[in-house]
């Protein structure tokens, strides 16, 4: 219990001051403080990018819509206990908090025709979207109600389900490998005898063939009762400090949303035909997303989305100015670099270790008058002082491979 503590992600959100629960915000709607914000714009840096050399395209779209856009999509005849009440303006202008990107990213496929020449065609977002969960679930950033989803939709002809499935289940083993994260398992989602779902038999069957077939040899278990209304999913697990396991990311296969819509392309005839809506999602959202990160390195992320990167240390006043030209060389360079001027040495030293940089580079009379740092990893280690550029490739290097190492 007391390891579960000390790894719990609230305790060391607060510690670490990444994030922030205030009464006044509201519960399940926390404030992400400056250090967490770097380490989540780093992060949604990578995904974004990954994303577009994948063949991505990004959009925005609005966090709310007209009524009859979700009543169209199914979400209020299907979903609406998880759905905040619709905002009235007027007796024939009502909107809803949308508590999903799919309807959105429906509208962006029709804007125009497609052709066949263009599918897959791939739309990914990080947007918002919110749910009412209930106050006695929600928990730091685990479970929230306001949701930023690294989500997706990947339309594409029946025929390229399996292939584009198989895809995105190596993107998301590329993720999570940069991100550390560690899965616990695959479960295959299906539909339950007592819920309400969209669609006809055939169609279950089908998708469910397909995500089997891409599964392939992954070990899996399968979930009755875990599908979306729409269709069945496979879900990659984790497992937070206390053994709870919860879905990071997923992957969900939809007739249903192209037909709602009315979603054609011109097949290689000229002839009208029906997309396969694949729901995806690399990471999940935001919010789960760190609450996984922040439990499984105990704050102390790799450095290439560290909040701060390197903690500059001068070891007395005469060293400041030599200190701050090396904190803005790190900078320059792209790196986050703060310097720490008050205190004796040793305790900078200690409150950068507390708050889990990576790097302390300390600077004395000796390394200003040779033009070079000393480093000092968050784990103790130490490295013999080198030239400030030598320094700065070391630790760019670092960054620029994504590595979970701290030293090449």
């Amino acid at each position: 219990m007391r390891e579960t503590e000390m790894h719990d992600h609230r305790r060391l959100g607060r510690e670490l001051e990444l994030f922030h629960a205030d009464p006044l915000s509201g519960a399940g709607l926390p404030v992400w403080l400056p250090a967490g914000a770097a380490a989540r714009h780093s992060v949604e840096e990578y995904v974004r990018e990954l994303e577009r050399r994948a063949g991505y395209q990004h959009v925005y779209s609005p966090p709310l819509g007209k009524r009859e856009l979700f009543a169209l999509s199914g979400h209020l005849g299907y979903f609406a206990d998880d759905m905040f009440p619709v905002l009235r303006l007027s007796a024939d202008d009502e909107f809803v908090l949308r508590p999903a990107l799919c309807p959105h990213h429906a509208l962006i496929y029709r804007a125009r025709g497609r052709s066949y020449r263009e599918l897959p065609l791939r739309i990914a977002e990080l947007g918002g979207m919110y749910r009412p969960e209930r106050s006695g679930v929600l928990g730091g950033l685990s479970r929230v109600r306001a949701i930023s989803l690294n989500d997706a939709h990947n339309f594409c002809p029946p025929e390229q389900v399996g292939a584009e499935v198989a895809e995105v289940l190596e993107l998301i083993r590329v993720a999570h490998a940069a991100l550390g994260v560690r899965p616990a398992g695959f479960r295959l989602s299906l539909r339950g005898p007592a819920e309400k779902y969209v669609g006809d038999d055939e169609q279950w069957r089908r998708a469910e063939e397909l995500l089997r077939a891409a599964l392939g040899g992954l070990p899996y278990v399968e979930a009755p009762g875990e599908a979306a209304f729409y269709g069945p999913k496979i879900d990659i697990q984790v497992r937070d400090a206390a053994g709870r396991e919860s879905t990071l990311a997923t992957i969900q296969l939809d007739f249903d949303k192209p037909a709602r819509f009315d979603l054609s392309y011109a097949d290689r005839r000229g002839r009208r035909a029906r997309p396969v809506m694949v729901h995806r999602s690399l990471v999940g959202s935001m919010e789960r997303l760190f609450a996984y990160l922040i439990e499984v390195h105990a704050g102390a992320f790799p450095a290439w989305y560290a909040p701060v990167q390197v903690h500059v240390l001068p070891v007395g006043p005469e060293q400041v100015a030599a200190a701050e030209a090396f904190r803005r060389d790190c900078v320059l360079a792209g790196l986050r670099a703060e310097l720490a001027v008050d205190g004796s040495l040793g305790a900078r030293i200690r409150e950068a270790a507390r708050r889990r940089v990576p790097y302390a580079a300390v600077l004395g009379a000796r390394e200003v008058a040779a033009g070079q740092v000393a480093l000092r990893l968050r784990d103790g280690r130490s490295v013999e002082p080198m030239s400030a550029p030598d320094a700065l490739r070391l630790i760019g290097g670092i960054v620029a491979d994504r590595s979970a190492d701290l030293l090449p």
